[in-house]
């Protein structure tokens, strides 16, 4: 999974059971074309917990980083459609993170990633980004693996939240990404476990408190495919 772009939008929440299906439509078929035809906007994943009956990752990449203060995006924002206005309250725990990537390496869409959200320790942050850098570059060449990847939040300045964010309630935010895709999902498995793993990381300054997720892709889109139809 390359990621396409210089930025991303970064975003864990749950969804209830009776909610789903309604959530999946909605998503599928509305809310990500709505969002694919923003310009600057180049792919959209979503992706199902496998370890989190109600648990979701989606990822939106973006051509750069001002994208996310573009006035297509933010109308979009502050002008939610009926049906995104009654799915937005659903979005249960919602961390948000507006994201410059730092780091990328691999090609194509797999169907099983991890996601770690971690941070690093103060004034060991050259230290840490260059050992994830040079971590993920090798693991995207791995057998069973297909990209690895690394964003770092950063959240524009804007006057007030939009009305998506005040239907939603207030979101929480990530710090550091990590990303790790692959065909195999023992393979991912084994990566996070022998090379990202909190004790594996701390000698090169990471926090003690990573949070790691694992997912298996469920939809993904690209404006292309809006276009197609």
């Amino acid at each position: 999974m390359s990621l396409l772009g210089k930025a991303a939008v970064a975003m864990w929440w749950s969804v209830r059971a009776e909610q789903r299906a309604e959530f999946g439509d909605w998503h599928s078929h509305e809310h990500f074309p709505e969002r694919m035809s923003i310009p600057g906007f180049r792919r959209g994943s979503r992706w199902s917990s496998t370890t989190d009956a109600e648990g979701f990752f989606v990822l939106y990449e973006l051509e750069h980083y001002e994208v996310l203060t573009s006035r297509g995006y933010l109308d979009r924002l502050n002008a939610p459609t009926p049906w995104s206005t009654r799915m937005m309250p659903h979005h249960l725990g919602m961390i948000r993170s507006q994201c410059r990537i730092v780091a990328s390496f691999g090609g194509g869409v797999a169907t099983s990633l991890a996601t770690i959200r971690l941070s690093p320790e103060v004034g060991r942050e050259t230290e840490l980004q260059t050992h994830l850098s040079e971590t993920l570059g090798a693991l995207a060449q791995q057998p069973g693996l297909t990209g690895a990847h690394l964003l770092l939040t950063d959240t524009p300045r804007t006057s007030a939240p939009t009305t998506e964010q005040q239907i939603r309630g207030k979101d929480g935010a990530a710090d550091w990404i990590v990303l790790l895709s692959g065909y195999d999902e023992d393979a991912v498995e084994r990566a996070v476990a022998d090379q990202l793993s909190p004790s594996t990381l701390q000698p090169y300054g990471v926090c003690d408190n990573p949070v790691i997720g694992r997912y298996r892709l469920a939809f993904t889109m690209t404006p292309q495919d809006v276009a197609a139809n």
